[in-house]
């Protein structure tokens, strides 16, 4: 069973070797509409604290070219919004960590100024002009203008399970580790964007919230997501269904799992997990990720004793960003990680070899990317 919910794998995890050497964020993604065009826009939020030991009263920028040479490891809250679609833009403001106030334990809470997140709501604004984006490329972003003011309502959560359970949080010993308190969450509010107000109704919202944390990313990284799904067997919505996909090459201490995915697909009220820590059901899967002059085209496979989905996904690299982090160590080794909020393609699910459902996906978030692969323009 994977639709537990458990806000204490949402605590702030950057204690002990994490907190010098560490990450942390809270991503919320959705669907909101244009006051004045009715026109649909898919928009995100993150929350991403890092290195809390190293801090202090300014923001520490891992690719600034002093710190760098000085070996300055990064050390901030960094607050992430932008949009999706024509003109993708990422836009990020940085705290240095005496400049924010943190609820460390369930219920979490993070503050700085005007940006507020916790499990219900968040709130906040960023405001990057092209001057400045361009003369800061140690701030990692474009330019534009971005504020909101959201409640947030977690509806179906994906549990992975012990990888990031209590035990495990507590040693430390996952690279990278994974929960999605709200794989489908409802947002309600309102977004302003460039001068825009955009609507957020939990109707139309197709909200997704998750988190991730550790001490590196993985490589190949690879996500998706979506609830806006149709059945093409009988033209029915599926309103109460939504998948999750993502992983890559998950390492455990010194040990590495390759060309691993954990999913979930929750269909109308019924689970179907593909989870290789749950080594009891045998589950298998097989992936693939390629870059075309303009798509990125994902396609998974994956099976156990029962079941089995295969999922084919596209999304235009116009519609989509190269999406920036650094690591604690201040190595910035994505430098070409593919975001996306509007994939289509389709989904088959199997039961017994039979299948149970064709289904046309729309609006599915998507991530992939490798260390090693270059920058734009090299």
């Amino acid at each position: 069973m994977f639709n537990k919910h458990d806000i204490k794998r949402d605590e702030v995890q950057l204690y002990g070797q994490q907190s010098m050497f560490g990450y942390d964020w809270w991503w919320h993604s959705f669907t909101a509409k244009n006051e004045r065009t009715g026109e649909d826009r898919q928009f995100f939020i993150e929350f991403f604290l890092i290195n809390p030991g190293r801090g202090g009263d300014e923001p520490v920028l891992g690719q600034l070219r002093e710190n760098k040479r000085n070996w300055f490891r990064p050390s901030y809250l960094m607050v992430k919004c932008g949009a999706w679609g024509r003109k993708a833009v990422q836009l990020h403001r940085f705290f240095g960590w005496n400049k924010i106030d943190v609820k460390w334990k369930a219920p979490f809470a993070i503050m700085a100024d005007d940006c507020f997140l916790n499990e219900t709501e968040t709130r906040g604004s960023v405001s990057i002009t092209p001057e400045e984006a361009q003369a800061h490329p140690e701030w990692m972003c474009g330019a534009g203008e971005m504020s909101w003011d959201l409640k947030i309502d977690k509806k179906i959560a994906f549990n992975v399970g012990y990888g990031a359970g209590r035990l495990l949080r507590k040693l430390q010993l996952f690279e990278m580790s994974w929960h999605a308190e709200g794989m489908k969450t409802e947002f309600t509010g309102e977004v302003t964007y460039n001068g825009e107000r955009y609507i957020v109704s939990p109707e139309t919202c197709r909200g997704y919230a998750d988190k991730n944390w550790g001490r590196n990313f993985t490589s190949p990284w690879v996500w998706l997501s979506s609830s806006d799904l149709t059945s093409e067997l009988t033209g029915k919505k599926l309103e109460n269904s939504v998948f999750d996909i993502g992983g890559g090459r998950p390492k455990l201490g010194k040990i590495t799992f390759k060309g691993k995915l954990l999913s979930a697909f929750w269909y109308e009220g019924k689970e179907y997990e593909f989870n290789f820590s749950k080594f009891w059901t045998g589950a298998k899967t097989k992936f693939s990720c390629h870059e075309t002059d303009f798509e990125l085209n994902w396609h998974v496979e994956q099976w156990n004793r029962r079941d089995k989905i295969i999922c084919d996904i596209t999304c235009n690299k116009s519609d989509m960003l190269l999406i920036n982090y650094e690591a604690p160590t201040g190595q910035k080794r994505h430098n070409r990680l593919w975001n996306g909020g509007n994939g289509r393609g389709t989904l088959q699910l199997f039961h017994k070899g039979e299948l149970v459902d064709r289904i046309a996906v729309k609006t599915c978030g998507c991530e992939y990317g490798e260390f090693g692969a270059p920058a734009p323009g090299v």
